[in-house]
């Protein structure tokens, strides 16, 4: 008997609890990163889309004609348009910026709120 009682005192680790607990908070992140994922994504096709337009355009109509072509073919681009790019000629040089805010459902009366913003170099 006196052998088992130090046997159970030193045995450590979680209990029961902890392991729902722990699997329940990393469901929810897990959920959260999935939801958020898809527009981050789209925010570095936007960026990356707007800096080649930049190098490739003349005009600020240009640009934004660039740019709908662009939408055309780049399906995952669907929170802004061209109309929603403002250029600008600064040094000689065409410079885009855009800026758009994306809700996020993670539960019914839960949302997340992002505001992205970007523009060429």
């Amino acid at each position: 008997m006196r052998q088992s009682s130090a046997f159970l005192t030193r045995v450590r680790g979680f209990s029961l609890v902890n392991i729902l607990l722990l699997s329940v908070l990393g469901s929810a992140l897990a959920i959260v990163a999935m939801n958020v994922f898809p527009t981050v994504n789209e925010y570095f096709t936007i960026l990356k889309s707007i800096e080649r337009i930049s190098k490739q355009a003349r005009s600020p109509e240009e640009a934004k004609a660039l740019f709908s072509k662009q939408l055309d073919v780049e399906y995952s681009i669907s929170s802004i348009k061209a109309s929603d790019l403002l250029v600008t000629m600064q040094k000689e040089k065409l410079v885009i910026s855009f800026a758009y805010d994306k809700e996020i459902l993670i539960l019914e009366p839960v949302y997340i709120l992002i505001k992205y913003r970007g523009r060429s170099s």
